[in-house]
């Protein structure tokens, strides 16, 4: 059986961060938590367009027109749905969730789902926390990884 072996991709690529500016407080440490993971695996800060959106709601359209109109190989789409009193956290977080394997699917490239669905904003920063296990950071490196898997296909011709 051939087994591909999860690698940084050795090629230049483009990976857009598209956050969500509803929590800002929070999708502002993923966003940087994602740039300092992809600039540590060799991803230069100018092939790192950030594009902002009103809330996670509208993540998926703005990662379909940034891959639509060639501005990226993948995409990180990041922000925060906290639980609250009524049913509007499983209405956005789902259907964000579902947007964006949509538009992965759709476009043939990684869309990386990079939105905190958490009950309390205590959970939401642990998630975001610059000193260790931020989701940012672990989300370039699925970004870059889903880029290598593509690419080692790609060589195989499958």
């Amino acid at each position: 059986m051939k087994e591909f072996k999860l690698q940084l991709p050795n090629m230049p690529c483009r990976i857009a961060l598209v956050a969500a500016e509803f929590n800002r407080f929070i999708t502002t440490q993923l966003l940087e938590g994602a740039r300092e993971g992809l600039v540590a695996n060799g991803v230069k800060e100018q092939d790192i367009p950030v594009y902002w959106v009103p809330g996670a709601f509208e993540l998926p359209l703005a990662a379909d027109r940034v891959l639509q109109a060639g501005q990226a190989d993948a995409v990180i789409a990041m922000g925060a749905v906290i639980r609250g009193e009524t049913a509007h956290f499983d209405y956005v977080a789902g259907e964000c969730a579902r947007g964006i394997a949509e538009v992965s699917l759709k476009h043939g490239k990684p869309v990386i789902f990079g939105v905190l669905t958490t009950d309390s904003v205590e959970q939401a920063q642990a998630r975001a926390a610059r000193n260790k296990g931020n989701k940012g950071f672990d989300c370039a490196v699925a970004a870059l990884n889903m880029l290598a898997l593509a690419s080692q296909l790609a060589d195989q011709g499958q």
